[in-house]
């Protein structure tokens, strides 16, 4: 059996830790297993990379600051090879390049696009536990690409759809996918099972446990994720096709402050227009949420939509840029907000899930500023210091507490 297990940087964050991760990765040798590790770069060290760049170059070039992330990955496995060999179990590290995990050459957010697999089946037939860093990539060129956030997932899962592992196991210091974020929903229970379609929902819309990307991947490739603790043995979450019917129609509320509105106002009236101002942030690669158009009046109309809060600066520059100035009146943006979203696969059969959240957030006295659905999703667009008010409210709409 082929097992890929992914730790993440609070994982290995310390000896101690390193240790533990060590020996669970070891227990499953033992047992004859073949163990592929990923592992994310120690705690808090790719904020301390990130300072030490901006202590030299306050706008480094982004190809230099992916390769200086890749240290913090390179470490990671470095010290866990040691680990395994201090434990007596043989190990060995390889890094991006050794692999060769080939990538996209956008720099700080690369996409991977095959993997080779060839080094490490290599050492697997050694009967070695091979290390991989996680979150980085190389270009064409040989030159190292990071992948973005939640980097080291979407490595696991890309290894374990290029080498058909048997089992796909991401641990973190929860216990699992859960129906909110416990530390803003004590409520919250943990979930046996979430199809892919509803993780990636959450996952787009502010729950931290798994990337959107990674979902999106373990999706297309059919690769079934265990989402568990490293801190303990608790079974965890399955993320797969289908789950078994569940009485809720609802199984999760997601919240993210890293979201702000931008408002083109005063847009002419004619055809085309939202076209070309939507395709000017396409080119440049920025992604939108949530977007509201008003009904015309005197011959024009305002577009809203929502970004990301590290991409608004950029996209407004895009608008002014490359979106004729006589198209529109003015760029209003608003930063103090979040989304709000209640997601699960029971709504396709269940109408008026949209009407009891609004009617749990009225009750609570949290005013609604957009709204944008999909098939299992609701989400609207609140204050942000309304955030954490409005996820509980939900939580407890849809009776997802323990």
């Amino acid at each position: 059996m082929l097992i890929v297990k992914k730790f993440g940087g609070t994982s290995v964050g310390n000896k101690e830790r390193i240790f533990n991760v060590a020996r669970r990765c070891i227990e499953d040798y033992k047992k004859g297993h073949d163990i592929v590790v990923v592992l994310s770069a120690m705690g808090k060290m790719t904020d301390e990379l990130i300072a030490e760049a901006r202590a030299i170059n306050p706008n480094p070039s982004k190809r230099e600051m992916d390769m200086l992330y890749t240290i913090g990955e390179q470490k990671s496995v470095a010290l866990m090879a040691m680990a395994m060999d201090a434990l007596g179990a043989p190990a060995v590290s390889l890094n991006a390049f050794q692999v060769a995990m080939h990538s996209t050459n956008k720099y700080g957010n690369a996409r991977l696009k095959r993997i080779d697999t060839e080094r490490i089946n290599h050492e697997l037939d050694q009967r070695k536990i091979v290390l991989v860093t996680g979150f980085q990539g190389i270009d064409q060129y040989n030159n190292y690409t990071t992948l973005g956030r939640g980097g080291s997932d979407t490595t696991a899962v890309a290894l374990a759809a290029a080498l058909r592992a048997d089992a796909c196991e991401i641990y973190t210091d929860v216990e699992g996918v859960y129906t909110a974020d416990p530390r803003k929903v004590p409520d919250a229970r943990k979930l046996e099972e979430i199809t892919y379609n509803e993780m990636l929902e959450l996952a787009t819309l502010g729950a931290g446990v798994l990337h959107n990307r990674c979902v999106e991947l373990a999706k297309k490739n059919g690769v079934q994720i265990v989402v568990r603790s490293s801190l303990n043995e608790a079974p965890g979450t399955v993320v797969k096709s289908f789950t078994a019917t569940r009485d809720q129609v609802v199984c999760g509320v997601a919240g993210d402050k890293d979201a702000a509105r931008i408002a083109v106002m005063g847009v002419k009236n004619e055809p085309g227009t939202a076209f070309k101002l939507f395709n000017i942030l396409a080119r440049h690669n920025i992604n939108v949420d949530i977007i509201l158009q008003s009904i015309g009046h005197d011959g024009k109309k305002d577009i809203s939509f929502t970004v990301r809060e590290d991409l608004v600066e950029e996209a407004v520059e895009c608008i002014r840029k490359n979106f004729n100035s006589k198209k529109y009146d003015s760029i209003d943006v608003e930063k103090k907000i979040a989304m709000v979203s209640v997601v699960g696969a029971g709504m396709l059969d269940h109408p008026g899930v949209a009407r009891k959240m609004f009617a749990a957030l009225a009750q609570a006295n949290i005013n609604i500023r957009m709204i944008s659905t999909s098939e299992i999703r609701v989400t609207v667009l609140v204050a942000e210091d309304e955030m954490v008010e409005a996820m509980n409210a939900a939580h407890k709409a849809f009776a997802l507490e323990q």
